[in-house]
């Protein structure tokens, strides 16, 4: 009697192509980890008693943002990339990045801006939790057509930053009405900002991922000061020019997407480039 066939499983080179490498994903799951928190925070809210849980929230969706920071970085520093690691770090942008800031804005701004028509804010905040997953799913097929050639832009605003400036740009908004327990007419700021990042999140308008920034990474000495002074700022005034800092830097960063076709690729390279070798003598053309 021949032995019974054992069931189906995947084949021993599939599971060799599946790697999951520690420490990149450790720093991704605590980016999901820090927009679960954040979900968790917003449900519990009680806006009655003032922002102080919004607030917190807030806090974990822009840490999230510096675990998504490094996730990536770790990985190509230590040459582990994987198809895996990409896959999961979108999932948690989806949630830090996409769900989170969305709730966010309609548990805070949207729910109250249409009395008589509740459906209006959430479908606006559905269009950004969209046109999010729409740009994490572009990126990742672009990946993988690339087959191992990273590119050095992204397509489209990134969804980080995007949860970035919105989440930065409420907390500046809480601190200037510290004493009220209501937004005012800066509310209406926050949605028009929610509406102009869901379409950019999927336009075509390039931005620097910066991702040749590394350890590796050489700079001028001017460059290593003016860095150092800022740091030292942001250590010693953190209470006072923080909640300033934040928006304005995710701010400039959505502005860089529309000037930089228009400023010399000298310039460009000064800004975007940090590596050891000497710019391009010649013009690449635009992918």
């Amino acid at each position: 009697m021949s032995a019974p066939s054992s069931p189906l499983r995947p084949s021993d080179s599939t599971d060799a192509k599946l790697k999951i490498y520690f420490l990149p994903n450790l720093l991704t799951a605590g980016n999901l980890f820090c927009g679960f928190v954040a979900l968790t925070r917003i449900v519990e809210a009680d806006l009655s008693n003032g922002f102080q849980p919004i607030e917190f929230a807030l806090g974990f969706i822009l840490l999230a943002c510096i675990f998504d920071l490094f996730d990536g970085r770790v990985a190509r520093m230590g040459g582990v990339e994987s198809p895996f690691g990409r896959e999961f770090d979108s999932l948690a942008d989806l949630i830090s990045f996409g769900a989170a800031p969305a709730f966010l804005v309609h548990r805070v701004v949207l729910k109250d801006l249409w009395p008589g028509h509740p459906q209006v804010g959430w479908f606006i905040a559905s269009i950004y939790l969209l046109c999010g997953a729409f740009r994490l799913a572009r990126f990742n097929c672009l990946s993988a057509q690339a087959s191992g050639a990273m590119s050095k832009d992204f397509l489209g605003f990134p969804i980080p930053s995007a949860a970035g400036l919105v989440s930065s740009l409420t907390l500046l908004i809480i601190q200037l009405n510290e004493n009220e327990k209501t937004l005012g007419a800066w509310k209406y700021l926050i949605a028009m900002v929610l509406v102009f990042l869901s379409a950019m999140m999927v336009s075509t308008v390039r931005y620097p991922s910066f991702k040749s920034l590394g350890l590796r990474s050489s700079s001028t000495f001017t460059k290593a000061i003016i860095a150092a002074l800022i740091i030292g700022l942001l250590v010693v005034f953190w209470k006072e020019i923080l909640f300033y800092v934040l928006p304005a830097f995710f701010t400039l960063y959505l502005v860089y997407g529309f000037i930089r076709p228009r400023i010399s690729r000298k310039v460009r390279y000064e800004i975007e480039e940090e590596e050891e070798d000497e710019p391009p003598s010649e013009p690449i053309n635009p992918a």
